[in-house]
């Protein structure tokens, strides 16, 4: 299982930095792909089978909606569009429950509604840091917050965690790697601030910027990777999927850039991009 992990790990690591290298169409095409999939997972774990049997009008609608909402992201670089996109998603979506009433419940939109949100929209915020003009190379922010968060916080647990703060939510996850893997990626946005963002955006504070952006982001990403271990215990889930050998689903491997991709680009934005 370990070389499986390993293998699978290495794989998935160079794509997605290769994907992030090259920015553009691959990487829109990966993310939209990661949300189709994150889509089905989340809609499984949340609905049960006899649910998703009745009808899958609102699945359709959500894939079209999805498909659709990466193509506005892609090229039309207007956030115009992606509100058009979303609020046509809602309309459809109720139209399709009035028409069809009673063949499911009103949970089924909310919860359609919810897995769209969740991961298609929310992991689309990695799009529009690779996208912000001249400062393309702040995407390894999310790396950094989310990926090398996980990583340095198993290494702080292992040799420091005695403390369990979530004990029914995610009983391995200790005190001590969460404060470690946030330090850590403070730390290593301080870094790459230092003898990398600086080069290209000599501004004052720019490293501490940067510490201040992974350590956030490094913190929501803990929340994303808390609150999916939430959703497949309230669902009686072990994992979201199988597509990744070792490491389960998309939803998986991706938990914590869910919500690290979307608190990174907020404070770009304001503290980096939309001061220039």
């Amino acid at each position: 299982m370990f070389v499986k992990r390993l293998i699978s790990g290495i794989i998935l690591l160079f794509i997605i930095v290769g994907t992030f290298a090259i920015g553009g169409y691959p990487l829109a095409v990966l993310l939209t792909l990661i949300s189709m999939v994150g889509y089905a997972e989340l809609v499984k774990a949340l609905c049960s089978e006899t649910e998703r049997r009745k009808s899958n009008g609102p699945d359709i609608i959500a894939y079209g909606s999805i498909l659709f909402y990466y193509l506005a992201l892609t090229f039309t670089h207007d956030p115009t569009y992606l509100v058009i996109v979303i609020g046509a998603f809602m309309l459809l979506e109720l139209v399709w429950f009035v028409v069809k009433f009673p063949l499911y419940s009103s949970d089924r939109i909310v919860r359609t509604v919810f897995s769209v949100i969740y991961c298609p929209v929310m992991i689309s915020f990695i799009y529009m840091i690779r996208n912000l003009e001249g400062r393309e190379f702040l995407i390894w922010i999310v790396l950094i917050s989310s990926w090398g968060c996980d990583t340095l916080a198993y290494c702080a647990g292992s040799l420091l965690g005695k403390h369990h703060p979530f004990p029914e939510l995610s009983p391995r996850k200790s005190t001590e790697g969460c404060i470690g893997g946030i330090i850590g990626s403070a730390l290593l946005g301080f870094l790459f601030g230092l003898f990398y963002v600086n080069r290209f955006i000599p501004e004052p504070n720019i490293e501490w910027r940067m510490c201040l952006i992974c350590g956030v982001g490094a913190l929501m990403g803990m929340v994303g990777d808390l609150a999916a271990s939430g959703i497949k215990r309230n669902n009686n889930v072990k994992d979201f999927g199988h597509l990744i050998p070792g490491h389960g689903g998309i939803m998986d491997r991706f938990d914590s850039m869910i919500l690290c991709a979307p608190a990174a680009y907020i404070l770009t934005y304001l503290l980096i991009a939309g001061t220039l």
